[in-house]
């Protein structure tokens, strides 16, 4: 009776579990639907109002900024989460009001040197981005959007250190729809030359948004000098700049990878691959983007219970698995049509790049959960030599993958980073801390695996046709059904929706 009872308990822990992670992310997932239909809309008006161009000298401004933002800001969004987490854990306010202000005080030092470095040689980072001087000015104008995001990244690592999750998701779509009021008219006034004022304005009403909901945030104020706030932050810092080597080598890599389309073909490539890139990273991020929210906070509090923080992780895995798949499994099938309700027909060139790239997804959904424990542990040294392995052979990929097969071979180039830096995580993270598949990892991640391969030969094959819409979709529907049934096993779908509608 004793083993029995043990037993019962386990189940119900795992569908506690199970369910907190579907929990979190149908709340923020709730949130991005949201912002994914605004952002459509959003898009569409880009695509129509500035075309593939517009799209291209976006994409570079946004990749500079970034570059310039992963090397100045200290990684304080990821690594501040963890420390506001445990003062919040604590219950002791002084601890949580101190750690507050002290990121508060950092976070404006990383944004004026972020701003100041984008100011200062504005004239270099136009001659470097675009090949010329011509956009001097919009960078001059464009530093003050790394002063405003790294003021607001702040906002959102108090409300997810504190839980307050709910504040985040609606911070989150009052900000998605504020973008989309502000920037269309801009655009459809000033076309390409409304993409600064826009970039800027969006960064400031973001800022103000995250800045009300934190305010409403009962922490008590605290004051703290520059040189305080330096000295008691030091472990964030430190943890901060080991986790923003690995940012500055993705920003680098973004930068670099747009500048090579641009050399090798043209602004309109860049513009072509932008689309892309949003549609398998931003879209199909934003669910990763719900679970990172209640996941990392949850797995850094049994960072020292090696075996607790394993069974999380494959919990993890097997959740965004069953969200992530079908999403994939549509995607391919259906990307035609998406291109062009996102976009417009000039945008059917980015195809081929999309659907294999979109392959990669499902990798990414377990290298991403595990990359996780690494940050959770503190193993900041294992973290970035994860980081920097990867670099060795994902710049090599994708820009022989480009420079021999265009766009389709960027999207091929990008599933084979993923299916190897799956199997490098896997590898270290057994060996660190004994991480193994969960017996149901494999029934479920095969099937799914194999309906994925199954969409992208359709789509190979066939091209776009009813035919491939019919077949594609009876494979998508296929894997539809399979997420549901996994979904309900794991925690009950089918009755959590019955009481939901009953309610």
């Amino acid at each position: 009776m004793k083993i029995s009872s043990e037993v019962k308990d386990t189940n119900i822990e795992e569908t506690q579990s199970y369910r907190s992670i579907f929990k979190s992310t149908s709340l923020f997932g709730g949130v991005q639907v949201y912002n994914i239909l605004l952002s459509i809309i959003k898009t569409k008006f880009i695509a129509v109002l500035l075309g593939t161009t517009g799209m291209g000298i976006m994409g570079l401004y946004q990749s500079t900024i970034c570059l310039i933002q992963g090397f100045t800001n200290f990684g304080l969004e990821q690594s501040a989460v963890r420390d506001v987490s445990a003062a919040n854990a604590s219950g002791c306010t002084e601890k949580i009001s101190h750690i507050v202000a002290v990121i508060q005080k950092l976070v404006w030092i990383t944004g004026l040197l972020g701003m100041l470095s984008m100011l200062v040689f504005a004239s270099y980072w136009s001659k470097l981005t675009f090949g010329n001087n011509d956009y001097t000015i919009p960078f001059i104008l464009l530093s003050i959007v790394l002063l405003l995001n790294q003021i607001g990244a702040a906002q959102k690592v108090i409300l997810q250190g504190m839980r307050k999750l709910s504040y985040l998701a609606k911070s989150s779509a009052i900000g998605a729809t504020v973008g989309l009021i502000v920037s269309v008219p801009l655009y459809y006034w000033l076309g390409i030359k409304g993409i600064v004022p826009t970039l800027i304005l969006t960064a400031l009403t973001t800022l103000l948004i995250t800045w009300y909901y934190v305010n409403k945030v009962k922490v008590k104020k605290e004051k703290v000098t520059i040189k305080q706030a330096v000295v008691d932050g030091q472990v964030i810092m430190k943890m901060g700049a080991t986790m923003a080597l690995s940012n500055i080598m993705t920003m680098c890599i973004s930068y670099l990878l747009r500048w090579f389309i641009r050399t090798q073909g043209g602004i309109d490539d860049v513009g072509l691959f932008a689309a892309g890139f949003t549609i398998i990273n931003t879209y199909t991020g934003l669910v990763f983007t719900a679970m990172t929210t209640d996941y990392y906070p949850r797995l850094a509090a049994v960072n020292k219970n090696i075996e607790k923080g394993n069974t999380i992780i494959n919990h993890q895995i097997e959740i965004a698995i069953l969200i992530v798949a079908p999403l994939i499994a549509l995607c391919i099938v259906f990307m035609p049509l998406f291109v062009r309700l996102i976009y417009s027909e000039n945008f059917l060139e980015a195809d081929l790049y999309i659907i294999w790239a979109a392959v990669g997804i499902l990798f990414k959904a377990i290298s991403w959960s595990i990359s996780y424990n690494f940050i959770a542990r503190g193993d900041a040294k294992q973290f970035i030599k994860n980081e920097i392995l990867a670099k060795f052979y994902e710049v090599p990929l994708q820009l022989i993958g480009f420079y021999f097969m265009g766009l389709e071979g960027l999207g091929i180039a990008t599933l084979a980073y993923f299916l190897i830096y799956t199997i490098q995580l896997y590898i270290v993270g057994h060996k660190k801390f004994d991480f193994t598949f969960s017996k149901s990892f494999g029934k479920l991640f095969v099937p799914q695996l194999l309906l994925v391969i199954f969409a992208l030969i359709i789509a190979l094959v066939l091209k776009e046709s009813l035919k491939t819409y019919f077949i594609g979709g009876i494979v998508a529907a296929s894997s539809v059904c399979f997420s549901l049934k996994g979904l309900d096993r794991r925690i009950s779908l089918l009755s959590v929706l019955k009481s939901k509608i009953l309610r």
